[in-house]
């Protein structure tokens, strides 16, 4: 089967989309199909083919990283798109590379599998003016129902994606397909722990200092204010060997580090700011825990991550995410500041932390590419019967 993957920014860059989009590839070729990946780059000045991936000139968007805008018509992306013939188009994103997708299946009468990543309700703030996001939401859903229906067959990474299109009046069924995590790269095994060692001592932690860590873009979406206002507000508060690192970079970023100031937490909570993918393993390997409070996520990539070197999950309550976390298993669900403060507590308190930490990784290892392939190979043949 050949099969033809959009998506709008790959490697190089690194996000939750071109993780899943990078697995998917390797493990559909794992399986012996043959991928091609249309992305844009705004580094390249002409169409660039080179190992699989067909890469897109586009504008630059300056306040999305790593994003470009690229022209949803082009006749030299088409003519080596023919070259490829794909026997399945695959949209994971929905701007002018996969708008150009949902064109070319619509033309040359190709199927097509439609994966929604993103709730875009809670990003619009990047793009649209305040006053103008009620209205902005209406135009998200009736855009998504373009691509909706089109599709052969829909996936998302929960049922948070169905809930959304039941939203804006798509009713629609949603294959739920789990996000990935890179096994081989987030390993315990794999980690050089005199890296660890020398980069808990930069950050300035004590032996004796429990950390926590949130990775993610640093926006309103991913409400890392609640989980300042949850520390501060219970005995956390209290507790100064306890650490919050926050890894990434985003528009609060300023707003948050003020926040925590002027909550007392500037001694506990450290903004580490980007860190590249390469290194992340070590990052996540001189932690003890991962927490966090955000609701706009699917299925997170980075959360599986930290899951994959095992570290348990602090979440708040997600009625949409359900059973991605589940209680002492690979980590702790919380609905209040002091439930938080309880379960963590115990936890940094427990003698014996490493049947857990087992578990934890044990949870996650169903989750890599050749499962994410095979999943994504029976919706394939699901749609090219449709």
């Amino acid at each position: 089967m050949k099969v033809a993957l959009f998506v709008e920014t790959y490697l190089p860059y690194i996000n939750g989309v071109v993780t899943h989009v990078h697995s998917l590839k390797t493990g559909l070729e794992m399986l012996g199909h043959q991928v091609l990946v249309v992305t844009a780059d705004p580094e390249v000045k002409r169409h660039t083919l080179k190992d699989g991936v067909l890469y897109c000139p586009c504008k630059k968007l300056k306040r999305i990283y790593g994003y470009g805008l690229a022209a949803p018509v082009s006749r030299v992306r088409e003519k080596l798109i023919d070259n490829f013939a794909p026997d399945i188009v695959h949209i994971h994103q929905e701007f002018g590379i996969g708008l150009f997708g949902y064109q070319y299946a619509k033309r040359r009468k190709v199927p097509m599998v439609y994966t929604m990543h993103t709730m875009y309700d809670d990003y619009l703030y990047y793009v649209v003016p305040k006053h103008l996001i009620p209205a902005a939401k209406q135009v998200a859903g009736r855009y998504s129902r373009m691509f909706v229906k089109a599709a052969a067959q829909v996936t998302g990474p929960s049922k948070k994606v169905e809930s959304y299109l039941r939203s804006h009046g798509i009713k629609k069924p949603v294959n739920v397909v789990p996000n990935p995590v890179e096994l081989d790269t987030f390993n315990l095994e794999h980690a050089d722990m005199e890296k660890v060692a020398s980069l808990r001592e930069q950050l300035g932690y004590a032996a004796d200092d429990f950390v926590t860590v949130f990775v993610g873009r640093v926006g309103k979406e991913k409400n890392i204010d609640q989980l300042l206002d949850f520390w501060a507000a219970s005995q956390l508060v209290k507790e100064p060997h306890l650490k919050l690192m926050v890894i990434g970079d985003g528009p609060e970023r300023e707003e948050l580090i003020g926040r925590a100031a002027a909550l007392g937490l500037s001694h506990q909570v450290q903004f580490i700011g980007k860190v590249m993918h390469d290194q992340l393993l070590e990052y996540l390997v001189a932690c003890d825990a991962y927490v966090t409070a955000s609701l706009s996520d699917t299925n997170s990539i980075s959360m599986l991550e930290g899951m994959a070197v095992g570290l348990p999950v602090f979440h708040i309550h997600d009625p949409l995410n359900k059973g991605q976390v589940v209680e002492g298993v690979n980590g702790f669900i919380y609905n209040s500041a002091d439930e938080l403060a309880q379960k963590l507590l115990a936890y940094r308190d427990l003698e014996d932390k490493q049947p857990l930490k087992e578990s934890v990784v044990e949870s996650v290892q169903h989750s890599g590419a050749k499962t994410l392939g095979e999943n994504l190979e029976k919706i394939y043949v699901k749609a090219l019967r449709s």
